[in-house]
C-alpha cells in the first residue's frame, strides 16, 4: 500500500518543494499554497459527484415507486433499478469513483506532509529509518519528529544540511511538534493553537454544508449529530499528530469547505433539476415543431 502511496506522495514532494521555494522557504505557505491548487485541480471530480448525487436524489421517487411495486422481490427490484438507472442515463457508482480517487490522493497529501524529510528533502527510507533507530530513549517516532534532531546534529546519518530549504516556522510555532493536551491550562503550549483552527475549521465548514443542505433538500435526514463528528477528528489529529498534519487539515477544511459550497449552490439539486426540466420540455417542444411540420409538407 505505502508503493501505491509513493506514486501520489513523490510528486507532491516535488511540488511542495517547488512551491516552498516560491514563498521563502517556509513550510505553511507552501502547504497552504498545495492545497488551495489540490482542490482546484480535484474540482472536476467534485462536480462530477455532486451532479451524480442529484441525480440519485432526481429518480429516488421513482426507485420508491419500483420498491413499493416489487415488494419483497429482490430480484424483480434490482432488474428494474438497473433498467431505470440505464433509462434514465445516471451511473450507479458515479459518486463512489470520485471519491475512491479522493481518498487516495488525500493519503499521497498525508505522506508528504508528515516526511517532507523524503518526499520533499529526497532523503531515502532506508536513511531514514537508520536516523529514526539510531536515536536513543525514543520509543515511536514520526518521521517529521525527527527534524528537531537533525537539526542539532544528534543523527548521524542525515547531515543538517539537508534541511536548509524548508521552515517549519509558523507565526512562531513549530510544526514538527506534537501538542499534548492536559487538563492543567498551565501547561499550556503555543502549538495547542493548531488543533484548535483545525477543529474551528472544520466545525464552520461543517455548519456551512448543513445549512446548504437543508435548504437543497429539506426531507434530508437529519445529520446534525454528524456536525460535531468530523470536527472532533480534526481535534484528535491535530492533537495525536505533528502540528503540519493539523496544519494541513486546518487548511483542507477552510479552502475544500469553501469550494465544496460553491460547487454546491451552483449544481444543487434544485438547480440541475430545474435544468433538466427545461431540457425535456424544450425536446418535447422541438419534437411537436417537428411533427407539425412533417403533418404540412404530407
Amino acid at each position: 500500500m505505502e508503493k501505491l502511496y509513493d506514486i501520489i506522495s513523490v510528486p507532491m514532494g516535488y511540488i511542495l518543494n517547488f512551491l516552498s521555494g516560491l514563498v521563502g522557504n517556509n513550510f505553511a505557505a507552501a502547504v497552504f499554497l498545495f492545497t488551495t491548487l489540490a482542490n482546484l485541480a480535484m474540482i472536476p471530480l467534485t462536480i462530477k459527484s455532486q451532479k451524480s448525487s442529484v441525480q440519485q436524489m432526481r429518480i429516488r421517487p421513482k426507485l420508491d415507486e419500483i420498491k413499493k411495486r416489487c415488494g419483497d422481490d429482490k430480484q424483480k427490484y434490482t432488474q428494474e433499478m438497473q433498467e431505470l438507472y440505464q433509462k434514465e442515463n445516471v451511473s450507479m457508482s458515479g459518486g463512489c469513483l470520485p471519491l475512491i480517487f479522493r481518498m487516495l490522493f488525500m493519503m499521497g497529501i498525508y505522506y508528504a506532509v508528515v516526511n517532507p524529510i523524503r518526499y520533499i528533502c529526497g532523503v531515502d527510507a532506508a536513511t531514514i529509518d537508520a536516523a529514526m533507530k539510531s536515536i536513543e530513549g525514543v520509543k515511536i517516532l514520526r518521521p517529521i519528529e525527527l527534524i528537531p534532531y537533525i537539526e542539532q546534529g544528534m543523527v548521524d546519518t542525515i547531515k543538517p544540511e539537508v534541511l536548509d530549504n524548508i521552515n517549519f516556522n509558523f507565526f512562531g510555532i513549530n510544526l514538527t511538534q506534537q501538542p499534548h493536551f492536559s487538563l492543567d491550562f498551565s501547561k499550556a503550549e503555543l502549538i495547542w493553537i493548531i488543533p484548535f483552527m483545525a477543529f474551528a475549521a472544520q466545525m464552520l465548514s461543517s455548519i456551512v454544508s448543513l445549512k446548504i443542505q437543508k435548504i437543497q433538500n429539506p426531507d434530508a435526514p437529519n445529520m446534525s449529530g454528524m456536525m460535531l463528528t468530523m470536527p472532533l477528528i480534526s481535534l484528535f489529529i491535530g492533537f495525536g499528530f505533528p502540528g503540519a498534519l493539523g496544519f494541513y487539515w486546518a487548511c483542507s477544511a477552510i479552502i475544500g469547505g469553501a469550494i465544496q459550497t460553491i460547487i454546491s449552490l451552483k449544481f444543487g439539486p434544485n438547480v440541475m433539476i430545474a435544468k433538466e426540466q427545461t431540457k425535456e420540455v424544450y425536446t418535447r417542444f422541438k419534437s411537436e415543431q417537428n411533427r407539425k411540420k412533417n403533418a404540412q409538407i404530407d
